[in-house]
């Protein structure tokens, strides 16, 4: 069995769905025998994982899955190896600075949200 890398998309609707797209980019750990099982594990979960509900204004949610938009397999696991990275472009540099120091700290202090939770 090897382990693979799956991005998988899913569009978020809200109301009419008039205002901004809104996606949910989730990057997944899959473990398969080969990439067409791996495409297909994934594509599994994205679609078990949709999902409709009402929020607090009683206004419609979808989360709705799009599809896979990138698959890598993991042939080892190295400490410090990069799994993802993505260039990101912002009018205003220094906020976005901000923003990542103070997240920063929020894990150091061990105020934030668990990013996964393993089961």
């Amino acid at each position: 069995m090897n382990w693979y890398l799956a991005k998988i998309i899913f569009r978020i609707l809200c109301g009419d769905g008039n205002h901004t797209g809104q996606f949910d980019v989730q990057l997944r750990l899959i473990r398969a025998a080969d990439k067409d099982e791996a495409f297909h594990k994934a594509t599994q979960t994205g679609l078990k994982e949709e999902e409709t509900f009402f929020n607090q204004n009683q206004k419609l949610v979808q989360w709705k899955f799009i599809n896979i938009a990138e698959l890598y397999k993991l042939s080892e696991l190295i400490d410090g190896a990069t799994l993802y990275s993505r260039i990101e472009e912002s009018d205003h540099p220094d906020y976005y600075t901000s923003t990542v120091h103070k997240k920063a700290e929020q894990i150091h202090s061990g105020n934030s949200l668990e990013l996964l939770d393993l089961v």
